[in-house]
Formats: C-alpha cells, structure tokens, sequence
C-alpha cells in the first residue's frame, strides 16, 4: 500500500473493507462460526475488527463472547485505601470508568478467547504489552493465557 503524497492517506483495497449493515453481520462476516472456530490460534491471529472507541469495542466484544460458552466475570476492585478519602469517590464512581488501556469494570472473559496484555508487572519481560493470548483458566484473581 502506498500513501497518497497530496493526501497523506493510504487507500485500502477493497477485500480489506466489509462493509456491513449492523455489528451482528460485521461480526458473523470477520468470524464466520466462532463458535466452532474460537480455539484455534492460527484462525484467529487472521482475523481482527478495529474500533475507534471504547463503547463499540465493548459491544463489538459482548457480541462475540456471546456465541462462545461458558463464562468467568471479573470485577475491578472498588474501594479506595484511604478511608478518609471514602465519601470524595464513591462506588458508582469508580464503577462507571471505562478509561482507555484498561479493561472495564466488569469483564466477562470465557475459555479459548483472544485477550491483549495490557500491562506486563512481571520484572524480566517475557511477553511485551499488547502481545495477544489465549485464555487457558481462569481462579479468582488469576487468569492463565497462552501466546498466540
């Protein structure tokens, strides 16, 4: 692909567009049968859908998590330390934060789906921010993913 020197735009080819009438046929047309494909990485690391903001890739991701079975949710913690600090941010406040590179509030994640490392806290980095994996089980505060 090149750039367009006048426009500094770059023209997709059509094959790279779909262009669809709701999230259901966009979703259904980039992963056709998801849930019988949704475990195997080679399929999904051909397949990617972009959104400019968090509210559609938050519907983009319930449409698609919705085909696949059984679910684990996770919720961010809530409270503050500070005690004094208790009646400046309350719960609803903390709830309703949808900020860019971090997850929601709420996260329902199921076995076998694509995630993104957002943050690598682990001292010798093995896996960079961003690197995509799998989810492979999922505890209580612990989720266990494979690399693509």
């Amino acid at each position: 692909m090149e750039i367009d020197e006048s426009t500094q735009c770059i023209t997709l080819p059509a094959n790279f567009c779909k262009i669809t009438e709701n999230i259901d046929e966009l979703v259904q047309k980039v992963f056709p049968n998801i849930a019988q494909n949704y475990k195997n990485h080679q399929w999904l690391s051909t397949r990617a859908i972009l959104a400019a903001k968090n509210i559609d890739v938050n519907t983009i991701n319930f449409t698609i998590q919705h085909g696949i079975p059984s679910e684990t949710t996770y919720k961010s913690i809530d409270t503050v330390e500070n005690q004094d600090e208790i009646v400046n941010y309350p719960t609803e406040f903390f709830n309703s934060l949808d900020l860019p590179g971090m997850p929601p509030h709420v996260l329902t994640l199921k076995i076998g789906v694509p995630i993104i490392l957002l943050r690598n806290i682990s001292p010798p980095p093995r896996l960079c921010n961003g690197t995509r994996l799998s989810v492979k089980k999922m505890m209580n505060n612990v989720i266990e993913a494979t690399k693509f």
